[in-house]
This record gives structure tokens, C-alpha cells and sequence, in this order.
């Protein structure tokens, strides 16, 4: 029982983490610069995201470009695009094999089945989490690296936008879930994991030694 709502702690914790880190991937403000100009009225708020930039006006206006071309985006955007894409994969496979794997669900079928289920699982929402940490430092790194350039202009530095925090947070509660998955398993039911032709040889051998120690008593 202690097992089963350890798992099902962990599958609230991932389900969590699957929404933050798709909604990171989706959102325009991995950094942003604030731009105040002459007045208050002319102030300007630009967001940069993996796949478009927008722009607020103080006006009220509000304004998006897509970024189409791949080619022209910096490496850390490239990786960034594919490593949080490769995370919300990833983090879907595991829910779909975590579901199978637990203990509260009458899916998989018999308990060996139900084990390696849970740990195929907790091994996926482990990678997306890597998967989901990786751009997040990565471009928390470059856009401190270029705030601290001086020869940038002041209007070219940004500051970490919200999409980064809710990342790191994302892909730390999946790889804290994966975890769970893992050793809540192989924990409960390591001999589960033991390859069933060695219990056999030791169940065979076992009753041998036994004999040849009670006809030694006898002889």
C-alpha cells in the first residue's frame, strides 16, 4: 500500500511536469527585454521564444513573428528546440508506461510485467527530465553571458523570461518522479529482477545438499 501511493505521488508529480514542460516549449518568453525609451508611454516589452518573438507595446498592442527558418537561429535555440520536443516525447511514452506499471491499475498483467513496466516508465520521465534541464541551463547560461558583454548595447541584453523557470521546474519534478518510479519497484520486489533460470538452479540444488549432508550423518 505504502509502494502504490508512492507511485501514485510520483504519477501526479509527472503529470505536473508533462504540462510545464509543454507549456515552456510553447511559450515566447524564454528571455525578455524591457525597453522603457523617452516615456512610460512609449515602453516596450520584447519576448524571445524557441519558435516565435513577440512584442508588447504599452499601448495595449501586441504583436508575434513565427520563426521559420532553422538555419538562421542560434545554436542554443536549435538544441533548445529539439531537446524540449525530445522531453514532452518522452514524458508522454512515460505516463502511457507508468499507467501500465502501477499498482492501483489492473493493466499489465501479472506482477513481473507490472515491474518492468513501472521502471520503463520511471526511465523515460528520468530521460525527459535530463532532456528538459539541458536547454534550460543552456540558455539561462548564454543569455547571462551576453548580459554581462559589455560590448553588447544595452537594448541587445534580456534577462531569463518566465518559459525557463517553468522549464527547469518541469523537468526537475520529472526526473524526481522517475526516480520514485524506479526504486519504488525494485525496492518492493527485487526478486523480481532476478533472472528466473538462476532461482530455478538454486531451488534444484538446494534439496541435493541437503541429502549428501543427511547420508554423511548416516554413514
Amino acid at each position: 500500500m505504502e509502494s502504490g501511493g508512492l507511485q501514485l505521488f510520483a504519477f501526479f508529480l509527472a503529470l505536473s511536469g508533462v504540462s510545464g514542460v509543454l507549456t515552456a516549449t510553447l511559450l515566447p518568453n524564454w528571455k525578455v527585454n524591457v525597453d522603457a525609451g523617452s516615456s512610460i508611454i512609449t515602453a516596450i516589452v520584447q519576448l524571445q521564444g524557441l519558435w516565435m518573438d513577440c512584442t508588447w507595446y504599452s499601448t495595449g498592442m501586441f504583436s508575434c513573428t513565427l520563426k521559420y527558418s532553422i538555419l538562421s537561429l542560434p545554436t542554443h535555440v536549435q538544441a533548445a528546440r529539439a531537446t524540449m520536443v525530445l522531453a514532452c516525447v518522452l514524458s508522454a511514452l512515460g505516463i502511457c508506461t507508468s499507467t501500465v506499471g502501477m499498482k492501483c491499475t489492473r493493466l499489465g498483467g501479472d506482477r513481473e510485467t507490472k515491474s518492468h513496466a513501472s521502471v520503463a516508465g520511471g526511465v523515460c520521465f528520468m530521460s525527459a527530465g535530463i532532456s528538459g534541464l539541458i536547454p534550460t541551463v543552456w540558455y539561462t547560461k548564454e543569455i547571462i553571458a551576453n548580459f554581462l558583454d559589455l560590448t553588447v548595447p544595452e537594448s541587445n541584453k534580456h534577462e531569463p523570461g518566465g518559459a525557463v523557470y517553468i522549464g527547469f521546474i518541469s523537468a526537475m519534478l520529472l526526473f524526481i518522479s522517475g526516480m520514485i518510479f524506479c526504486t519504488s519497484w525494485i525496492k518492493k520486489h527485487p526478486e523480481a529482477w532476478v533472472d528466473p533460470a538462476k532461482q530455478q538452479h538454486v531451488s534444484t540444488t538446494q534439496p541435493e545438499g541437503n541429502s549428501e549432508y543427511n547420508l554423511k550423518d548416516y554413514v
